[in-house]
């Protein structure tokens, strides 16, 4: 029997846009844990972490500005000790967010439970800015880099230690919105990267299997960190940072069948749903059709 955990992740400073952190509610409000604890599921929803949600300063680095640091900083700090709390205890830990400065904290707390962790970064964005590239100044764009090890020393530094993931073992999908640092960073890491093209072009089935044997060969544990702007918007507009052109939500739907079918995910995230900025739910109802999908077997 799968053991999970549900934490909500009520974090909207990594950005500037306001209504991420009513995520975790508006998802938990489509039925989901009703569901999950209604099929074989050992389900314990352990409701929200309490963060900080006042503005604070921007802080100096070098060469930019990371905006609400602290506020980030301590919220991350604590997602850490909570997710590896529940890894430790053997449950799958289903992580509700919230914006996806959150991944800095959940990576950190995973990836010290494996010895080479997998990630599947499902997102129309590669977050892998630094400080010194970073346009915004957002922490929401830095997460990726800052679990590779890259960035301001006490976001990389979360946990006690350093490099939460390696580059070769991380697969984005989706991913279409890149910042020239961000086109830099990924060339020159060597992260294998699929865009809604490639998706197109060679089908969804067949990029999830040839991900899947990527990851698998090298991994012992896998990641996924699913940001609902991956979805074409069109489908899901409740989202912060809505992105054209994206990936149909039948293909989204697929790939989290198959990834389910192989029983190779050992912890998720799902970012970004901004309820405010929502139509009908539709993006609340898209997210928890697609954890429903991935935890069917």
């Amino acid at each position: 029997m799968r053991k999970i955990t549900v934490i909500g992740v009520p974090m909207w400073l990594g950005q500037t846009c306001f209504g991420t952190q009513l995520g975790p509610g508006a998802i938990r409000a489509t039925g989901l844990n009703e569901y999950l604890q209604s099929t074989y599921f050992d389900v314990v929803d352990a409701g929200d972490l309490p963060f900080i949600t006042q503005l604070s300063t921007e802080t100096p680095v070098a060469d930019g500005t990371i905006r609400n640091f602290e506020a980030v900083l301590q919220g991350t700090i604590c997602l850490h000790e909570k997710i590896s709390a529940i890894v430790a205890n053997g449950r799958f830990p289903l992580i509700l967010g919230g914006d996806h400065s959150i991944a800095i904290g959940s990576i950190a707390g995973i990836a010290r439970h494996y010895h080479n962790l997998g990630v599947i970064w499902y997102d129309a964005h590669a977050d892998s800015n630094t400080p010194e590239t970073s346009p915004s100044g957002n922490i929401q764009g830095m997460p990726l880099a800052a679990s590779l090890g890259f960035g301001h020393p006490r976001l990389t530094g979360i946990g006690g230690y350093r490099k939460k993931v390696k580059a070769e073992n991380i697969v984005l999908l989706g991913v279409r919105d890149l910042d020239p640092g961000e086109r830099l960073f990924i060339r020159d890491q060597g992260i294998k990267i699929f865009s809604p093209e490639d998706i197109y072009h060679k089908g969804i089935g067949s990029i999830i299997e040839e991900t899947i044997a990527y990851l698998t060969k090298r991994c012992d544990g896998i990641h996924l960190s699913f940001d609902l702007d991956v979805i074409d918007p069109c489908e899901a507009c409740g989202v912060g940072t809505p992105v054209a052109d994206g990936v149909a939500m039948k293909n989204n739907l697929e790939a989290m069948s198959l990834l389910a079918q192989h029983n190779i995910i050992t912890s998720a995230e799902f970012v970004e749903l901004n309820p405010l900025l929502d139509k009908d739910g539709q993006t609340a109802a898209a997210a928890s059709a697609l954890i429903r999908t991935l935890l069917k077997n």
